[in-house]
This record gives C-alpha cells, sequence and structure tokens, in this order.
C-alpha cells in the first residue's frame, strides 16, 4: 500500500501517519527523517544535502526527490510506505509519480486530512498558552504568527497538490478536527478497501 497524507499544518498528518504506519505494517516515510538520515549515511547525496543544511538554504526539489526516491528502495517499503510531508508541491508530485512509474508502481491512495483552518489557529494558541503558563519553551510552530505563515504557503504550493491527486481519483479526505482515534479508525476504514 502506498500513501500520501495531506493536510494544513497542525492537521496532526505526524500523528496519523504513524498510527497508519503501525497498523499496516508500512514504514512513515517523513521529509525531514529522510534528510537527517541520508546525512547521517554518509553518502554522497547525504554530503550534498548536509551542505545545504548547514547553510540554512531550502533542500531543492531534485534533491529532495533523490532522497525520497533513495528511501523507497530500502526493503522496508518494498510493500508500500506513507509519506508524510511530501510532496509539498504539484513540481514534486509530478516528480514521484515518475520516480514510482521507473519502478512500476503507483500510489493506492491520497488521504487528506481536512480542518477549519480558524480551529486550528485556535489550538496553536492554545498549545502556546498552555506552554508558557507551565513555564516551557514554546515551540516556533506554535506562534501563531509563524503558523499564519505556514498556513499561508500551505495553501499557495500544497493545496493545489490535492486538486492534482483529486484530478486522478486518489483523494480520500477525512475530518481531521474529531478525536484522534476517530481519525485514525475513519483513515484504516477508507484504507482496508487497499491492504
Amino acid at each position: 500500500m502506498r500513501l500520501v497524507l495531506l493536510g494544513p499544518p497542525g492537521a496532526g498528518k505526524g500523528t496519523q501517519a504513524t498510527r497508519i504506519a503501525g497498523r499496516f505494517a508500512i514504514p512513515q516515510l517523513s521529509t525531514g527523517d529522510m534528510l537527517r538520515e541520508a546525512v547521517a549515511s554518509g553518502s554522497v547525496l547525504g554530503a550534498r544535502v548536509k551542505g545545504i543544511m548547514e547553510r540554512g538554504d531550502l533542500v531543492p526539489d531534485d534533491v529532495v526527490i533523490a532522497v525520497v526516491a533513495d528511501r523507497m528502495d530500502h526493503s522496508d517499503a518494498a510493500s508500500g510506505f506513507i509519506l508524510d510531508g511530501f510532496p509539498r508541491t504539484v513540481a514534486q508530485a509530478e516528480a514521484l509519480d515518475r520516480e514510482l512509474a521507473a519502478r512500476g508502481i503507483a500510489l493506492d491512495a491520497v488521504l487528506e486530512l481536512e480542518v477549519d483552518e480558524d480551529v486550528l489557529l485556535v489550538r496553536v494558541k492554545g498549545r502556546a498558552d498552555a506552554a508558557a503558563k507551565q513555564g516551557q519553551l514554546v515551540r516556533r510552530d506554535d506562534n501563531p504568527d509563524v503558523f499564519k505563515t505556514r498556513l499561508k504557503a500551505y495553501r499557495a504550493q500544497t493545496a493545489p497538490v490535492t486538486e492534482y491527486y483529486r484530478s486522478r481519483g486518489l483523494v480520500h479526505v477525512v475530518d481531521g478536527l474529531q478525536p484522534i482515534d476517530v481519525v485514525t479508525d475513519e483513515l484504516a476504514a477508507v484504507l482496508t478497501a487497499f491492504a
């Protein structure tokens, strides 16, 4: 089962990807984790990623695609995977399709966590306030201004990815504002058709 999980920042993609990976015995392929693994591997590609990250630059699409393609070739991903945080743009989605086609495989489904952005903003503010009251460091992602910037980037760059996959009949939408266990169960119900 080869899956992509989409949704705006704060929708719970990481949590749900971990749960789906566990439930269906497929690896969760997180872009951030894959980039860190590439650096740790000491490979030529890893050295390139390390240099880019050390400069604080954004990792260009061709490098991200190469890292994802390399990770898909690991033996634990032979029976499937769930991509979390990738693709972020239509160009990345098209590149992913080419990499999959070159391997004679395709995506089975694209899962979208649909959420009300205003509710997400309230959630973020609540987490920031709770952390501050407990004397904890407020995560950068829980800063409302940073969050609004991330949402704007999501709308401009990543939301079109959903339309790209919807036009191919791959998108299955689940309400991401439900309790975590309910979201997991609904995603799993969608996927039982592919298992």
